[in-house]
């Protein structure tokens, strides 16, 4: 069996019981195998696979049965629509995370020529997006990890974007100084014994384990964000879906205005933001 339908028939019922989304796996599988689309594939069922696709597709195939991430098996993920380059140095962008971008361009509105940073950028989702839509903006993304830092460059190249600095260091380390018109984040805010670790295990971990209550990244954030913050800047950081309220009374005790917390598309309180008063 060596055309596609039939090894796409035969890797989804393979990829069932190990991924909750096998049958959209098994065509990402396929078509990085086949250096085509998955569109392509649709329209030609009939087309015959090499003996050497047949073997890279059944090395991916244990890797993601083994429960690594489709993204990490191809080295992509889209996101805001656009190609990013992921490697295991960095988290999966995810799709609740495009809800703190669509909140950081609301943010910006009409203001000229913003500065904008993104803590903890790993493969720089938030911030090419930003930089992206707002070619006006001055985007700064930071990182703790050198490795990750190299991938949001390499994204950053590849799209041809050329309004961004990337500094090293831990949250505010590297930016003594400097203030922003936005503040975003999407900081690691699983806790230390959740027991998703299991599924999130070939993730690095340092960028999914916010404390013991998930909460030790952004309880930092959002204690220091003011001095970063423009009068009437904005911070929005991303948590998980039981921090909604615990995130709100950081974020008043900091000082930060119009706290609100904005849900996902499956109702999960997840991006809470506020401003600094004027």
């Amino acid at each position: 069996m060596t055309r596609v339908a039939g090894v796409l028939a035969a890797l989804r019922e393979r990829l069932g019981g190990a991924s909750p989304s096998a049958a959209l796996d098994a065509e990402i599988l396929l078509a990085h195998v086949a250096g085509t689309g998955r569109s392509a594939l649709a329209a030609d069922p009939d087309r015959s696979l090499g003996p050497e696709e047949l073997l890279a597709l059944e090395s991916l195939a244990r890797r993601r049965l083994a429960g690594e991430p489709v993204a990490y098996l191809t080295g992509r993920r889209e996101f805001w629509s656009l190609d990013l380059e992921v490697s295991a140095e960095v988290l999966v962008p995810r799709p609740e995370t495009e809800l703190v971008v669509e909140r950081v361009l609301a943010a910006l509105g009409d203001r000229e020529r913003p500065a904008v940073l993104d803590l903890g950028t790993g493969s720089g989702a938030i911030a090419l997006s930003v930089a992206h839509e707002r070619a006006d903006a001055a985007v700064t993304a930071t990182d703790a990890s050198g490795a990750a830092l190299a991938v949001a460059k390499r994204n950053a190249a590849r799209l041809g974007l050329r309004n961004l600095r990337f500094l090293e260091g831990s949250w505010f380390d590297p930016l003594a100084g400097s203030r922003f018109d936005v503040i975003a984040s999407n900081p690691p805010y699983v806790a230390a014994d959740d027991p998703v670790l299991a599924v999130l295990a070939h993730e690095p971990r340092a960028a999914l384990v916010g404390g013991t209550d998930g909460l030790a990244a952004i309880e930092a954030i959002v204690s220091s964000a003011p001095d970063y913050l423009v009068p009437g800047g904005w911070l929005i950081v991303e948590h998980g879906a039981t921090h909604g309220a615990a995130v709100r009374t950081l974020y008043s005790n900091a000082g930060l205005a119009a706290v609100a917390t904005q849900p996902d598309l499956a109702g999960h309180e997840r991006v809470t933001e506020g401003t600094l008063p004027r």
